[in-house]
């Protein structure tokens, strides 16, 4: 089993009824998985806590202990998108965990690639803010993490409809993390033009593909076919983490990009093939995703072709 699955029913703890960010989305996955007869092909993983040291690889400490103090006192809303609950900080930790436990499973060559069904989000989440839905940056501490343990050049690839702001912020003047987005603008959160590139030693290593609303297979795809080969190749980098939000579906209820099903296939394949001919290990990480149907069609068909490979 070459293929590794994170979940945990601990994740669900985090919800709040009526929010679009709910359990049911791992529910829905989970549930697809099963009726497909996917799971048994697949390397289960258990999510580890994470520490509050390791969040500190991107996170402030104050704003760590912030989220902590706020989930004990009963949650709420921290921002007017992001809500938590008393078990959303260890929930958070696991979902961080989760992301570095199946990297520590590829590093151990227990499993090839991995698929990390884990909430909340994170590509929102800043150094000392939450927002987005999210509360801590999962793909971007497990890139810090991965340089820690010696994989210095790591590639992020983001093809959720909204950009990732925090992780391009965390990333923006270092040249040893690529970060790829492609995603609707303008758009929330407002970031992620063309001219955004990095800065200092990092200019050049943040590519943004902005797209216009009811952009589709037909001029997404092919960034993904003919424009991040050439991009990865360059980078030539040790491990590749990718934000996996599939808010990009034509189904989606919060979005307006238009990708169906088999095209967001053909995006996973073209991810997977680049990096395993560059001989970069893979993790997908999931962000968005708020039309069930779509979401469980979507993951399931990208983890055919983490299999398949």
């Amino acid at each position: 089993m070459k293929t590794g699955f994170v979940y945990d029913e601990f994740f669900l703890k985090h919800h709040y009824p009526d929010h679009p960010e709910r359990k049911e989305r791992l529910i829905a996955i989970s549930e697809g998985l099963d009726k497909k007869g996917i799971l048994g092909n697949l390397h289960l993983i258990e999510p580890r806590r994470a520490n509050p040291e390791d969040i500190s690889l991107v996170h402030d400490k104050s704003y760590i202990q912030e989220v902590h103090d706020f989930c004990q006192s009963g949650g709420g809303y921290l921002d007017p998108d992001t809500y938590a609950v008393e078990d959303s900080y260890e929930v958070a930790l696991r979902a961080v965990g989760g992301v570095l436990e199946g990297i520590d499973r590829i590093m151990k060559g227990e499993v090839e690639t991995v698929f990390c069904a884990l909430r909340p989000p994170g590509h929102h989440a800043e150094h000392a803010k939450a927002m987005g839905f999210c509360l801590f940056n999962n793909v971007a501490v497990g890139a810090r993490y991965l340089q820690s343990r010696g994989k210095e050049r790591v590639f992020i690839i983001d093809f959720d409809a909204h950009h990732g702001n925090g992780t391009q912020r965390a990333f923006y003047t270092d040249p040893t993390v690529f970060y790829f987005s492609t995603h609707q603008y303008p758009f929330y959160p407002g970031t992620g033009g063309p001219s955004e590139r990095g800065a200092g030693k990092g200019e050049g290593f943040t590519l943004n593909l902005p797209l216009p609303a009811g952009a589709g297979d037909s001029e997404v795809v092919p960034l993904y076919e003919n424009t991040l080969p050439k991009v990865m190749k360059e980078f030539s980098p040790h491990f590749v983490l990718v934000s996996a939000g599939y808010d990009l579906h034509s189904d989606d209820p919060l979005t307006y990009l238009n990708v169906s099903t088999k095209g967001i296939g053909r995006i996973a394949r073209s991810i997977l093939k680049t990096s395993k001919d560059l001989g970069a290990p893979t993790l997908f990480a999931l962000e968005g995703g708020y039309n069930l149907n779509a979401l469980a069609e979507s993951v399931a068909l990208t983890i055919e072709e983490m299999i398949s490979l």
